[in-house]
């Protein structure tokens, strides 16, 4: 026990956050950090990332209030970005989050009772949706992190020995990031690439539920189609790069493609089982999120949402299958928007 009250009583914080032409949403973020329940001093390290719609006048307001560092740089990519602010942070524990994020008060002081009853070097918090979010945010929000889609994967509690945290939300020692070198090039997926080098190299990761963010997602239906198919084409990319890490579950929005299009084919002909099956869960998915959120028509919209999700992921997935792993092709050069430089 003495050596996790030594840790605790070692640990400064760095909040470490890129930004990248998104003025409105840093100050929101800001503005949240302000009424943080915390006695002991932290510091933010803010880094625009070549942006061409500069936040320097938003942070400028809260010079007085808060305890910033801003730095600007040339854009390449968040990962990047958060690597030159660890570089540039004075803290001994980094706050990693995205731009769009907004903080409850009782973030850092969850945070830092976990780490001091159980210290490890990396952690991830789940995300929520805000109140004050519109429909579409809740909708997103519900099948990013509900369990019926995503298995729970970003927050759910069963994955709490193994969790993989995500940048929106996740803490990292210095150490850690000395060891590792932070985020590669790769984006998205410069996260869960980063978490499994952490295991490699003996470090230990855990989800801290109590810690969450309200997590925006500056996002249209458009956006969100694209997001979901990089996540999609990055998976093979990794399990590529980290073959010990394949699970057939990655599979699965693949296979709901599949069995859309089969339910459709066995519809024609005049057979209603796969109808009748794939109807008892999409009708699951709109009552757990009206039940959820309130709201029947934040329900009819994540079942929208499902369905963007689960395209757009599994065919990147399929597409990158194919390419990387079939075609032997490297990643690179398979998918060159993927990289930063």
């Amino acid at each position: 026990m003495s050596f996790f009250i030594f840790v605790y009583m070692e640990i400064k914080y760095s909040f470490i956050i890129p930004v990248y032409n998104r003025p409105d949403e840093i100050e929101e973020l800001l503005v949240s950090m302000t009424t943080l329940q915390f006695t002991k001093s932290f510091e933010i390290v803010i880094i625009e990332d070549g942006s061409t719609l500069s936040s320097e006048h938003v942070i400028a307001k809260f010079s007085d209030r808060l305890n910033i560092s801003y730095y600007k740089k040339e854009n390449s990519g968040p990962g990047d970005s958060r690597n030159y602010g660890m570089q540039k942070a004075k803290g001994n524990y980094f706050l990693i989050l995205d731009s769009d994020c907004i903080l409850p008060e009782n973030y850092l002081s969850e945070a830092d009772k976990s780490l001091s009853e159980n210290y490890v070097d990396c952690f991830g918090g789940p995300d929520a949706a805000h109140e004050s979010f519109s429909d579409i945010q809740k909708a997103i929000n519900y099948v990013m992190t509900s369990f019926y889609t995503t298995g729970g994967i970003r927050g759910g509690k069963q994955q709490v020995d193994k969790f993989q945290p995500r940048s929106f939300n996740m803490g990292l020692s210095r150490k850690a990031f000395v060891t590792t070198g932070g985020f590669g090039k790769i984006h998205p997926g410069e996260d869960p690439d980063l978490t499994i080098r952490l295991w490699k190299k003996g470090y230990k990761t855990k989800l801290i539920s109590e810690a969450f963010v309200y997590h925006k997602r500056r996002i249209s239906w458009s956006k969100f189609h694209t997001q979901v198919q990089k996540f999609g084409k990055c998976r093979p990319i990794l399990n590529h790069w980290h073959p010990e890490t394949k699970k057939i579950t990655y599979w699965f929005p693949t296979l709901f493609v599949a069995g859309v299009i089969f339910t459709a084919v066995t519809l024609l002909l005049s057979h209603y089982l796969f109808v009748a099956l794939m109807g008892v869960y999409v009708f699951l998915i709109f009552v757990d999120s009206t039940i959820k959120n309130k709201s029947f028509k934040i329900g009819a919209l994540s079942v929208f949402a499902l369905f963007i999700q689960f395209f757009g992921y599994g065919l990147g997935f399929l597409e990158s299958t194919i390419k990387v792993g079939v075609l032997k092709q490297k990643p690179q050069e398979a998918f060159p928007y993927l990289f930063f430089k």
